[in-house]
């Protein structure tokens, strides 16, 4: 071997290291990361699935629209954030993983500032509030478009409707939403949030209410 050229023996052992450290950080660390997800955090290493009545309906880290085939919302379903994941065919109405991102319009732009303003129109018709009551996360989307969660003052101009929808007492729709409503993270960091898939599962499992499954969602 010390009779090869200098260049020969310094190429060689390039490709040891090379071959070397693609063994390491290319199959032995994934795997070892892959074990110890598996092991010590399952369901999030799996997408954080959610399952209801032995079929997963979607993940908790993910929306997903509340609508009849039409794209008309759910009243008795609380509603997500808008959402500008979406392909733009006509019948998808958002929450696309396949189309995450956001809508990319600044805060003077005419088109946002229109479209919140309808966003406003529809929900105080549809919510039976005034527009001042309307919180932004209500009329805004988020930066992936996919957040699962909305603020407790958007559950909470929703809670009237879902109650009425589903012939149930204000007060046990609002306890759901308390119950379901999470603090910020490590007490410091981020704000209080309503996961609203979690949400509207736990009103399907009250007694006399509709499945996950027929709800059309």
């Amino acid at each position: 071997m010390n009779r090869l050229p200098v260049f020969v023996r310094q190429h060689l052992a390039a490709l040891r290291a090379l071959l070397a450290f693609t063994v390491i950080t290319g199959i032995i660390y994934p795997l070892a990361m892959w074990g110890i997800a598996q092991l010590a955090f399952h369901s999030q290493a799996n997408g954080s699935l959610v399952s209801y009545d032995g079929r997963t309906v979607g993940s908790s880290l993910l929306c997903q629209e509340f609508v009849n085939a039409t794209g008309d919302p759910l009243p008795q379903y609380f509603q997500p954030r808008p959402s500008a994941a979406t392909s733009g065919a006509s019948n998808d109405y958002g929450c696309d993983p396949l189309y995450s991102g956001a809508s990319n319009l600044g805060p003077t732009n005419q088109v946002l500032v229109n479209q919140i303003r309808q966003l406003q129109e529809q929900i105080s018709k549809f919510d039976h509030v005034p527009v001042s009551e309307i919180p932004p996360d209500a009329v805004t989307s988020s930066g992936s478009g996919l957040d699962p969660d909305i603020s407790p003052a958007n559950a909470e101009i929703q809670v009237a409707r879902v109650a009425a929808a589903r012939h149930l007492p204000v007060s046990e729709v609002q306890a759901l939403v308390n119950k379901y409503t999470q603090g910020r993270t490590l007490g410091i960091l981020g704000e209080p949030r309503v996961d609203v898939l979690l949400l509207n599962i736990a009103l399907d499992q009250l007694p006399g209410q509709a499945k996950y499954a027929e709800a059309g969602a």
